[in-house]
């Protein structure tokens, strides 16, 4: 069985950081593709990043490009997501992903073979 254990959500004031954490388990994370997604309230679930299977290509949203990064650690088996300069838009629920076989479209949600049970993030004043 594949299950994930998310980490690090929270409820932060605009320009705080927050960094979550993803631990794969049934899975080798360094023979998968790795994505954050996220889904608004009245929203498609949306891309946020990926991360190819051994960390040295990554990939962003153009909305969190500059401000987030994505990472592994394949030793471990997490992934990382760390947000800086948070902003109210950026509230959403925040899912782990895993896409075994390395499809060609990684911002499309459809390829991804694993999820997740989401960790909330909500930036308000």
């Amino acid at each position: 069985q594949v299950h994930f254990v998310e980490t690090g959500g929270d409820a932060v004031q605009p320009g705080a950081s927050l960094r979550l954490s993803c631990t794969a388990s049934g899975l080798t994370s360094s023979t998968n593709r790795m994505g954050w997604f996220r889904q608004a309230p009245g929203k498609e679930r949306e891309f946020v990043a990926a991360v190819s299977r051994g960390g040295g290509r990554t990939y962003y949203a153009d909305s969190v490009k500059g401000r987030f990064t994505i990472s592994k650690d394949n030793a471990k088996n997490l992934v990382y997501l760390q947000m800086n300069s948070l902003k109210p838009e950026d509230t959403a629920v925040y899912y782990c992903a895993a896409d075994r076989d390395y499809g060609v479209d990684y911002r499309n949600w459809r390829i991804y073979d694993y999820w997740g049970q989401g960790t909330q993030v909500t930036v308000s004043s």
